[in-house]
């Protein structure tokens, strides 16, 4: 028989499951499972809902990224979260080395529209961290993907979020979720219907796996040169680089990390900012050993083989993908070059990247648009690309 305290403790967390929306095994401190995958988002502890508002723990620490990948125009939260007395590696050029226990967290979300199924699109993400959380409101979120260091490696674990925004649920077969995006504009709103599609756990993994021969997965955002910016938090914009380092979870910071340059930086250079895009969108499976290795063409960064970047060189394998065209990149022709052909494409047979998005990137078609029409050279029947 219970004791009235102990009755009165459960009535209390019962009031509290129905303010919150408990769905299970919740806990309201960040955790790691080494085996287990907990059916909701809420039992990891790393984000939690309160009435209207999604809230971060202040154990994690939010951050985003100089040149992140475009999804259907949604909005993305992302946390980090490393265990007690761990500490991860920085290195110029890879991602974070990060401790076995660390959750990585990104809540994929939209400014809602006068619908469920109706979405807005927003140029500016509210900034959000721990003292502040995310109006549901406002905005609703679609779904939360974990990467989970364990000891076997990283596992990738999507979430859906139910409808009321109350808690989300594990969907390891993915999920589609039909909505329409609208614009809304001064001079010409639109309405555009789209499926958000949901990435399977094989589908992550292919994404995050950009050694096809070492097929491990792994973080892509997290290097310090996509870190190494300023974020706003409650007391005032710091570098994140360097927050990371006073909360004890980086030892230190190489010498001279370069800034990741930013694709909607006017005052960058056109061309860094076409390969900035180009190395956050593609460069992951489009690289000297990723996936798309037998292409032959390597959009990361790094690459400085004018023929490996696509200049003058034929496509292979593109079958239908070429659209007609002859060479995936041709200095000075925007509309005679295949990369740009499918990055507007939302044919499936056609469109690049072929995972990861439904719609096209407007403005990232028409950067890279502008960065090839501005490229002199020609394109040789012996040499190649040649420059101008």
């Amino acid at each position: 028989m219970r004791s009235r305290g102990s009755l009165a403790a459960a009535f209390l967390g019962l009031a509290l499951c129905f303010v919150v929306g408990c769905s299970g095994s919740g806990t309201s401190e960040p955790r790691f499972f080494a085996e287990q995958n907990p059916e909701w988002l809420s039992a990891w502890g790393q984000l939690s809902v309160r009435g209207d508002w999604l809230e971060l723990d202040q154990a994690v620490e939010p951050y985003t990224l100089n040149t992140p990948l475009f999804t259907d125009y949604a909005l993305k939260l992302r946390t980090l979260w490393l265990p007690a007395g761990q500490t991860a590696r920085a290195q110029v050029g890879a991602v974070l080395e990060l401790p076995v226990g660390t959750v990585i967290t990104k809540t994929f979300y939209y400014p809602r529209g006068a619908t469920l199924d109706a979405v807005l699109r927003t140029d500016r993400a509210p900034t959000v961290h721990a003292e502040q959380g995310l109006d549901l409101a406002r905005f609703r979120p679609l779904e939360t993907r974990l990467l989970v260091h364990r000891s076997t490696g990283w596992v990738p674990l999507s979430y859906v979020w139910r409808g009321d925004g109350s808690d989300a649920r594990l969907r390891r077969t993915g999920a589609m979720i039909p909505l329409t995006l609208h614009t809304i504009s001064a001079t010409v709103p639109r309405a555009e219907s789209f499926d958000y599609i949901v990435p399977s756990e094989a589908e992550c993994a292919g994404c995050h796996q950009p050694n096809a021969t070492a097929a491990l997965t792994q973080p892509l955002g997290p290097s310090p040169r996509q870190l190494n910016r300023d974020y706003r938090f409650a007391a005032g914009s710091v570098n994140q680089l360097t927050r990371l380092v006073d909360r004890g979870w980086l030892a230190s910071v190489p010498d001279a990390v370069p800034a990741f340059t930013r694709w909607d930086d006017d005052s960058a250079s056109l061309e860094a900012r076409a390969r900035a895009y180009l190395d956050s969108n593609c460069g992951h499976c489009h690289n000297s050993v990723g996936p798309a290795d037998t292409s032959g063409l390597h959009l990361n960064f790094d690459n400085d083989s004018a023929a490996h970047l696509g200049w003058c060189k034929n496509a292979v394998a593109a079958g239908s993908g070429t659209g007609g065209r002859r060479f995936d990149l041709v200095p000075g022709d925007a509309d005679g070059s295949i990369l740009v052909y499918r990055m507007a494409s939302r044919e499936p047979a056609a469109m690049m990247p072929e995972l990861g998005r439904s719609l096209a990137h407007a403005e990232g078609v028409a950067l890279i648009r502008a960065w090839v029409d501005a490229t002199s050279g020609a394109c040789t029947p012996t040499q190649g690309f040649t420059a101008r």
